[in-house]
């Protein structure tokens, strides 16, 4: 097939990279230069902009940061010209701007297929992402090829395109309260005594695990390295979303606000565009103790 995708950063440039891989022709846009030519090194082709990538393709997979610029995008690539028929919404978008999104591309006769992914960069680039669908089911099945090359665990969620958002707003938002809960735990553990890796190993086997026990805090945290993932500011928004809405449908929340707080606190901090687990160093400087170190040169 060919196909075009917009938005080849961290995680987008590991979807071109496994859709080249698997015998697609893949034409893509970036405002980054470098992340374009980073992906066209692999075999993707390079469109000079969103128009010009709509007018070749009319299949569209979006990889974006924030909701508003998946708006103005397919605002853009539904214009005369464009040959696009199916948009696949691979960002974290949210339900009401995925609504607008919807209500855009059906007047102008194009099916949009909101398709938010979990399981981080490491994930993305084995292709073992789950994947969370919402849309008309037969734009879904026209791109089920595509999203089983990127992901492991594929999940269709209904007609609704904006389902699968709100399930990924749901995951995000567990994900940050166990993660800083984790967080202050383990600090707390390193205070009275306990050695980190085999606090580590005792949670990943009792009920205490959790994603971030089990891959984050292991990979991210223990050795000091904190590569960026997954942005501080990014998941604030997407936590900041779920409460949103949530507030918007008269759900009570009460624990979840809390890490919307705490990551709001460490984007002040300047720790926005670090990654979303480096914050921890806040608890630890009150804390006066370090979980893990780095290796010994």
């Amino acid at each position: 097939m060919k196909l075009g995708l917009i938005g080849v950063g961290n995680i987008g440039m590991h979807f071109a990279n496994r859709l080249v891989a698997s015998d697609h022709e893949v034409l893509v846009y970036d405002r980054s230069q470098a992340a374009v030519d980073r992906v066209v090194a692999r075999g993707a082709k390079a469109a000079s902009s969103n128009q010009d990538l709509a007018s070749q393709v009319e299949v569209v997979l979006l990889s974006l940061p924030i909701p508003g610029v998946v708006l103005q995008v397919a605002d853009e690539i539904s214009q005369p010209g464009s040959k696009v028929r199916v948009v696949v919404d691979l960002s974290t978008t949210g339900p009401s701007v995925t609504h607008q999104v919807a209500d855009l591309l059906k007047a102008r006769g194009i099916a949009l297929v909101g398709a938010p992914v979990s399981g981080g960069t490491a994930n993305a680039e084995k292709g073992a992402l789950a994947v969370m669908t919402g849309g008309a089911e037969a734009a879904y099945k026209e791109v089920e090829p595509l999203l089983r090359v990127i992901g492991k665990n594929i999940f269709y969620l209904g007609e609704d395109p904006s389902l699968g958002q709100t399930m990924k707003i749901i995951n995000n938002t567990l994900y940050a309260t166990s993660m800083i809960a984790s967080c202050e735990a383990l600090v707390f553990g390193v205070k009275a005594g306990l050695d980190a890796r085999t606090m580590l190993d005792v949670l990943n086997v009792s009920s205490g695990r959790s994603f971030a026990t089990l891959e984050r805090i292991p990979q991210c945290v223990m050795d000091r390295s904190f590569p960026v993932r997954f942005t501080t500011e990014l998941l604030h928004k997407d936590v900041k979303m779920c409460m949103d809405e949530a507030e918007k449908l008269g759900v009570p929340m009460h624990v979840n606000p809390v890490a919307r707080q705490f990551l709001a606190f460490a984007i002040s901090q300047g720790d926005g565009d670090k990654d979303n687990v480096y914050p921890i160093r806040h608890i630890e400087a009150w804390a006066g103790v370090q979980f893990g170190e780095a290796p010994k040169a």
